[in-house]
């Protein structure tokens, strides 16, 4: 499984993501994302949602991944999602099954992904980034 660490930011929030395949990383980045928001521990598995994006990179395809997460996150109530099941995942198209649920409140904010020197990069271990959000 993937893992993820903050990263000090001058202004916005930043994470460093690892994952052993693509499916992990993008996974690990939204579990990641909602971490700096909720306690992920108490988010209820009672919504599901699906989504499909396309887009010309892995980079946009990532940003867009989560900005689509967030927008749905707080769309009709705050929710998080913590479950992930990829029925496709290319480094220009998604097909995913997300589960979460309600959360009370978010303890931060935060508006976008950005492509703040966003690089996918593969590794002998996988793959990694970093991702900068504006707050």
């Amino acid at each position: 499984m993937g893992r993820w660490e903050e990263l000090e930011h001058t202004a916005d929030l930043a994470l460093h993501l690892w994952g052993v395949d693509l499916a992990d990383l993008f996974a690990t980045a939204a579990r990641g994302m909602f971490a700096l928001l909720v306690d992920l521990e108490h988010i209820p598995l009672t919504e599901e949602r699906w989504f499909a994006l396309q887009a010309e990179d892995v980079e946009i395809l990532l940003v867009d991944w989560l900005n689509e997460l967030l927008y749905w996150g707080e769309r009709e109530e705050l929710a998080a999602y913590k479950e992930f099941d990829f029925v496709e995942l290319t480094p220009t198209s998604l097909q995913v099954r997300v589960r979460g649920g309600p959360a009370t409140e978010y303890h931060g904010y935060i508006k976008a992904a950005t492509f703040h020197n966003l690089e996918v990069r593969a590794t002998e271990k996988g793959y990694e980034t970093e991702i900068v959000f504006d707050t």
